[in-house]
């Protein structure tokens, strides 16, 4: 089951200078966050994924040496899994559970799930490090565990934007269309190449890497969209028509489409829904309607831009992180001390 969009909008100054009048009146006043501190401190280099379980535990994935780092609630590491063994077989050569794992995930029942690119498999382990199945798929980039044992998976390329597997390992359905920015097909494509991540409800959300207006869509379960999460006021028009004119530039080229990530990483909020966006270093706020409410540049304590490619949402703080520099923790700039 899926659903065609039509085409992606171009906004206009006139809309841009509207949508920031409107934001700018129902926002806070832009500020920069500073870290409070850093956390896992052992994960930093080749940092992919950052989860948090309904037990409490912490999953970060590493590749491609890492494998799934998993600390308690108190951020003690308890153990990893994926990795290759630290004393291989004598005469054998070592084969490690995750090859180079993108993304990972664990569902309500602390299962593991992990988009496998380095053996073009979706993974799924058991709370123990078991492995209990692997489904078979192309260059899987991200994936988002959802209710009775599915789970999402998107890649770069393919028919529709994401797949989902049933508990058994086969694909149930497919949705999500590319947006139709360019006169190429492989370049509608590519930029729509995006990141997952679902909430509590099961909903599962879609965010576009590389469109010239950052976009996370919302879909439920079944692929029928619901909300979209775009930043489309006058502080983001410059970047999208810069980037434009570099789409209308590889439309010219014969070679595979190449360009920079707009939309670095997101995170939903399991309590609210409200969206959080990063932009490398910028963090965009939007409650569970689409609404921008505030917009912060990210830095450590010590002062030092992040570049977030790693975002999670909890009830009193957020987590940012990104590689080779770690996690940091954040103060919940939206709640009151």
């Amino acid at each position: 089951m899926h659903r065609k969009f039509g085409k992606f909008l171009v906004a206009t100054t006139a809309t841009c200078v509207l949508a920031f009048g409107l934001a700018s009146a129902a926002s806070e006043v832009d500020d920069q966050l500073m870290a409070r501190r850093r956390v896992f401190p052992s994960i930093g280099p080749g940092l992919r994924a950052l989860r948090h379980g309904q037990d409490g535990k912490y999953y970060l994935l590493a590749s491609p040496n890492s494998g799934i780092a998993i600390f308690d609630s108190h951020e003690k590491q308890l153990t990893a899994i994926g990795a290759a063994p630290a004393s291989p077989v004598a005469g054998q050569t070592a084969r490690p559970a995750i090859g180079f794992g993108e993304d990972c995930d664990v569902d309500a029942q602390g299962n593991l799930y992990v988009a496998d690119r380095g053996y073009n498999l979706v993974s799924v382990f058991s709370p123990a490090g078991t492995l209990l199945r692997s489904m078979q798929f192309n260059s899987p980039t991200s994936l988002a565990a959802l209710p009775q044992g599915e789970v999402a998976v998107t890649a770069p390329r393919g028919l529709h934007l994401v797949t989902v597997f049933g508990p058994a390992g086969r694909v149930a359905r497919e949705f999500g269309d590319p947006e139709q920015v360019s006169e190429r097909d492989d370049l509608n494509r590519y930029l729509s190449i995006g990141r997952l991540a679902s909430d509590p409800e099961g909903h599962i959300y879609y965010g576009y890497a590389y469109l010239p207006e950052s976009l996370v869509r919302q879909y439920d379960r079944f692929g029928f969209a619901k909300q979209d999460f775009q930043f489309t006021s006058i502080e983001a028009f410059s970047e999208a028509r810069a980037r434009r004119k570099e789409i209308e530039h590889q439309e010219k080229r014969t070679e595979p489409p190449s360009l920079q990530p707009i939309l670095t990483a997101f995170g939903v909020d399991p309590v609210n829904g409200d969206v959080w966006i990063a932009l490398h270093n910028t963090l965009l706020h939007f409650d569970k309607e689409g609404n921008r409410r505030s917009e912060y540049q990210i830095y450590t304590k010590d002062g030092a831009r992040i570049l977030a490619t790693v975002l999670l949402v909890e009830e009193d703080r957020l987590l940012i992180g990104a590689d080779p520099i770690g996690v940091y923790e954040f103060a919940r700039p939206d709640r009151k001390p």
